[in-house]
């Protein structure tokens, strides 16, 4: 059995930033479009897609020191799952990613989100 982290934290007015200034381009480019409605359905949107853009750099840093595999945002979704966060797989990766155990966590505050994430290869 084998451990593979990632991190990432991020300026929440950076992402703010992007949003204003490319607003719906910036989202799709980045966030699947259930990630888009979770995060619009709380009462702190920035924070929850600066949370979920942490989360996606932290997974793709984690697979890549993992199984050398490029992932990219589109790739990955993050959707709480009973209230706790789930890494979701998309296309063709699901099945590549299969072998892992993945374990997340993330966390907001005014200023700065953060997210790490574990990988368990058996």
């Amino acid at each position: 059995m084998k451990i593979f982290t990632g991190i990432d934290i991020v300026k929440n007015s950076r992402i703010e930033k992007a949003y204003k200034k490319f607003g719906d381009r910036f989202l799709k480019k980045v966030y699947t479009d259930a990630e888009i409605e979770y995060c619009k359905s709380k009462t702190d949107f920035i924070s929850c897609i600066s949370a979920r853009f942490a989360a996606k750099e932290a997974t793709i840093k984690a697979f890549y020191k993992a199984k050398g595999i490029v992932l990219h945002f589109k790739d990955i979704e993050i959707l709480g799952k009973s209230g706790e966060p789930a890494v979701i797989f998309l296309h063709t990766y699901r099945e590549l990613l299969s072998d892992c155990f993945v374990d997340i966590s993330l966390s907001h505050e005014e200023d700065f989100s953060i997210a790490s994430v574990f990988v368990i290869l058996y």
